[in-house]
Formats: C-alpha cells, sequence, structure tokens
C-alpha cells in the first residue's frame, strides 16, 4: 500500500503563493482545487475574437480545448477563486466579478460534448478566460460552484438595492421593481409572461408578443444573477 505522493519543492512554493494570494484578498477557508484550460486575453476584442475563433472551430466538428492541456490550478474558497496559470496567481471575489458564459458545441454533437467558456473579472478589474473540456465533468462542476457562490454574494446586496427603489442593471439590460428593459425596450412586470434565450438572445414575452431583451447571453455580466432577480420581481415578493 502506497501513500500520498509528496508535493515538489515547485509545488510547495505555488500552494504558499496561493495561500498569500488568497489570505490577502480574504478569501476565507480553501474549499477545493481543480484545473482548467485559462488564458488572459490583452484587449476585450482579442477576447471576442478569440471567442468567436473557438465558436467556428467548434462548428466545423472539432473540440476546441480538447488539444490543449490543461494549464491553470483553480483553488476555491468560501469567497472566491484563485487562478494559478503561467507562474501568475490570479484572483477573483465572488461578490465583485463579473463572469460571462458562453457555450459552443460540434455539429451533431450530443449536449455532453459542448465546450464552455467562462470569462470573469479579476480583483483587478482585469478579464480572465477559463475553458473547459466538453468531457471533463470536474470543468463542469466548478463551473456551477462558481455561479451558485457569485449569486449568493451578489444576491442579497442587489434585492436589498432593489427594495430601495434602484435600478440593477447587466450591462445593456436593467430590472427595477416595476419595470425590465434595455436601450430597446422597457415593460412592466404584470405584463411580463416569460424570460427566456432565443438563438443566444434574451428575450422577453409580453402581452402574447416577444421581444428581444438584449445583446447575446454571452455579453451579459452575471446573467444567472439577473435571472434570480426576474424570479424575484415576477413572483410579486419585489413590490
Amino acid at each position: 500500500m502506497t501513500g500520498p505522493v509528496p508535493r515538489t519543492r515547485e509545488e510547495e512554493l505555488l500552494l504558499a503563493r496561493i495561500s498569500a494570494a488568497a489570505g490577502r484578498a480574504r478569501l476565507g477557508r480553501r474549499l477545493s482545487s481543480r484545473t482548467s484550460t485559462a488564458y488572459r486575453p490583452r484587449t476585450r476584442a482579442g477576447l471576442y475574437w478569440a471567442v468567436r475563433r473557438l465558436s467556428v472551430r467548434s462548428h466545423h466538428g472539432r473540440s476546441p480545448v480538447r488539444t490543449a492541456s490543461p494549464n491553470a490550478r483553480l483553488d476555491l474558497y468560501e469567497h472566491g477563486m484563485t487562478v494559478a496559470v503561467r507562474g501568475r496567481i490570479h484572483v477573483v471575489r465572488y461578490d465583485t466579478t463579473s463572469v460571462f458564459r458562453h457555450s459552443t458545441a460540434p455539429r451533431g454533437s450530443s449536449p455532453s460534448g459542448t465546450t464552455h467558456i467562462h470569462t470573469l473579472t479579476d480583483v483587478e478589474q482585469k478579464r480572465l478566460v477559463l475553458c473547459d473540456e466538453p468531457e471533463g465533468g470536474d470543468a463542469q462542476a466548478w463551473a456551477r460552484l462558481v455561479r451558485q457562490a457569485v449569486t449568493r454574494a451578489r444576491l442579497p446586496s442587489a434585492l436589498a438595492a432593489l427594495h430601495r427603489g434602484e435600478r440593477i442593471s447587466f450591462g445593456d439590460i436593467w430590472l427595477t421593481t416595476e419595470l425590465v428593459g434595455s436601450t430597446r425596450v422597457s415593460l412592466p412586470w404584470p405584463h411580463v409572461q416569460r424570460i427566456g434565450v432565443v438563438e443566444g438572445f434574451l428575450t422577453v414575452t409580453a402581452d402574447g408578443r416577444q421581444h428581444r431583451l438584449g445583446p447575446t447571453v454571452s455579453r451579459i455580466p452575471n446573467v444567472f444573477v439577473f435571472r434570480a432577480l426576474v424570479e424575484h420581481c415576477r413572483s410579486g415578493k419585489a413590490r
């Protein structure tokens, strides 16, 4: 029977740097460690170019990340996460980050073959892209945990702001206790029958008519928090 493999000196130093960064950001207790493929886009245009390139490759039947080995270590904490990639430690706090999610799949593939690309803002408000492996359940697990943690961290303050009469914005879309809208349309909650996604765009159905609410879902920050607020407002609890 063999015991755990001892860490190398390099691994010990990396773990020490991760712990120090997490401590400075007050991330709390470490919960788990995962792996991912990560990179830092140099510009916002570069980010969207990369996402489009990944989408095109997927539509031609090639997975954009399957050929790339995971190059980043993710450590999940109570209040945030660290991403160690290429010698740098990036720190993300759940109560301040913006998460963008883009999904793409090769033609004719099953849902299990879908690639998910997550872009997060770190504590310096710089963007970090994390790509999962289509057939790797581990990546989908950490992504789900991060979305849940961000919702727990952001939802209470957003609800409090709503009840103070403030408008909560998610990029180009917004909501209040009375209305949901964007630069395109503004609709009162009693008229809203459904908010969903059609061909990648967020849509709202009101009085039997469907309206495109805003940009593609992949360009809406923390859309999962927006959905939680929508349910709150539609239930009448916000009024």
